[in-house]
C-alpha cells in the first residue's frame, strides 16, 4: 500500500509525464524545459493509460441542483489516465468523476476520446468552478483557470447547459459531500 505522501508524489509525476497538458498553463517555456523527464521515466509513464476502453468503473449517484447523474469514479492513476478513452457510447445522464487527493490546477484533453464531452472543474467543496466543452480526439490542453480543482466531472457535451447547471452549482453525492466521501478513502 502506498502512503499518502508517496501517492501524491506518484500522482504528480504521472500528471507531469502522462498528461503534458496538466502542467500549469502559465508556465514559461524555460520552466517546461527544466521539467523534461528522462527517457526511462517517460517510457514508464507512457504505459499508465490503457490502450483500450477500461471496464466500467464503480459508480455513485451525484446530485446537481435537482438533477441526478450516475458517475463512474476514476480514482487510481490508471483510471484517471485512461478516463473515457476509446469509449463509444455514454448514457445521457451518465458521466465520469475524476477524484484527486488534493486541490490543484489541472488540464484535460481528449486523446483517444471518441465522444464529445463537457467537463466541470470542481473545487474541494463540490462547487463547479468552470465548464468546458471538449471535442473528440482533440489533444489540445483545456487548462483550469483555478488552482483549486479537486474533482472533474465529464458528461456528454451540452448536458450541463441543457439541464441549466452553471458555474457555482454545488454537487453532492448520495453519501454526502464529495470531499468527505471520496478523498483519502
Amino acid at each position: 500500500m502506498i502512503n499518502g505522501d508517496m501517492q501524491i508524489k506518484r500522482l504528480c509525476l504521472f500528471a507531469i509525464l502522462s498528461f503534458p497538458p496538466l502542467l500549469g498553463c502559465g508556465l514559461e517555456q524555460a520552466t517546461r524545459e527544466e521539467q523534461k523527464p528522462s527517457a526511462k521515466v517517460a517510457e514508464e509513464a507512457a504505459v499508465l493509460h490503457l490502450d483500450h476502453a477500461q471496464p466500467k468503473l464503480p459508480t455513485m449517484r451525484l446530485f446537481l441542483a435537482d438533477k441526478t447523474v450516475t458517475a463512474e469514479l476514476a480514482r487510481s492513476v490508471r483510471e484517471i489516465a485512461t478516463g473515457m478513452m476509446f469509449r463509444e457510447s455514454m448514457g445521457e445522464n451518465e458521466g465520469m468523476l475524476f477524484v484527486f487527493n488534493a486541490p490543484h490546477q489541472t488540464s484535460f484533453y481528449m486523446k483517444n476520446t471518441l465522444l464529445p464531452l463537457t467537463c466541470a472543474y470542481i473545487g474541494p467543496d463540490g462547487r463547479i468552478l468552470e465548464l468546458h466543452d471538449m471535442e473528440p480526439l482533440d489533444e489540445s490542453s483545456i487548462p483550469a483557470q483555478s488552482t483549486n480543482v479537486q474533482f472533474v466531472l465529464e458528461m456528454p457535451q451540452g448536458w450541463f447547459k441543457k439541464q441549466g447547471i452553471q458555474v457555482g452549482t454545488m454537487i453532492v453525492s448520495e453519501k454526502g459531500p464529495l470531499k468527505q466521501v471520496l478523498v483519502g478513502r
